[in-house]
């Protein structure tokens, strides 16, 4: 299996920078294949802007969507953002890894979805059977792939639960697991989730660096969450679930088939 580890941290000796190398590890003493990209380490650019479409006239007007998949086209994408698609068309699998930051992902991540994912490569897929309709939430340009993510919490656990003050942490990352991944066609995973970092004993260390080994041992044959797809019959042609499909149901929770 490919690897792609995709690293947003700025501090190489933190928690998140020796669960990283347990993780890298564990993978390649497995027989996977690993790439790295390490964005900090790496100086990644993390903002969407000309640069990134050098052949864009610079006096026409810049339509992100209409300027990025032109630039996919014609392999005019700027350097950096081309490397990092040939590792994700590389990549079988996606280890995304990050501290929870407002309950998000590091900018330095968040641009790097902005910028890789472009329109043509990862969204803005034809679908042929559709004229008019997008391969989304389930199929795409990245349908195939199942990514994994990693996070580190400052938090501990219980108010990420399902009572928790924070909200339950599978729907903080909604966005990210089924608004990034899924609806690029990626098979999302269910996260592997380190609370209590701001202070980490050695037990607690060892007990995050094996609950990460055992999941990576298992990154092939884990189901991953069960989203339910676009074009699968449970949405009606304006992309609202049918009324019989989870009848009480609102919110996220009906977007999972089960």
């Amino acid at each position: 299996m490919n690897v792609l580890w995709v690293f947003a941290h700025p501090e190489q000796r933190s928690l998140s920078g020796s669960l990283r190398d347990e993780g890298v590890r564990t993978l390649t003493e497995a027989g996977h294949a690993c790439r790295m990209s390490d964005l900090y380490a790496m100086g990644w650019k993390a903002t969407v802007d000309r640069d990134d479409y050098p052949r864009h006239a610079p006096e026409e007007r810049l339509i992100i969507g209409t300027a990025s998949r032109q630039a996919h086209r014609t392999g005019t994408l700027s350097p950096d953002i081309r490397a990092e698609q040939e590792k994700l068309d590389w990549a079988d699998t996606v280890v995304l890894q990050f501290p929870l930051w407002w309950y998000s992902t590091p900018a330095i991540l968040k641009g790097w979805f902005d910028r890789v994912f472009v329109k043509g490569f990862a969204y803005g897929v034809p679908d042929p059977r559709r004229p008019g309709r997008n391969l989304r939430y389930g199929e795409g340009g990245l349908a195939g792939k199942r990514a994994l993510v990693v996070v580190t919490v400052g938090s501990p656990e219980a108010p990420f639960g399902p009572r928790g003050v924070h909200g339950q942490l599978d729907q903080v990352l909604f966005p990210l697991l089924h608004g990034t991944l899924w609806y690029t066609g990626m098979a999302a995973l269910p996260p592997v989730a380190v609370y209590g970092t701001e202070r980490v004993s050695p037990e607690a260390y060892a007990e995050a660096a094996t609950l990460l080994r055992e999941r990576l041992a298992a990154i092939e044959d884990t189901p991953p969450i069960p989203y339910r797809t676009q074009n699968g019959g449970d949405y009606d042609d304006a992309l609202v679930l049918r009324p019989e499909v989870a009848p009480d149901g609102t919110g996220l929770e009906v977007h999972y088939a089960c």
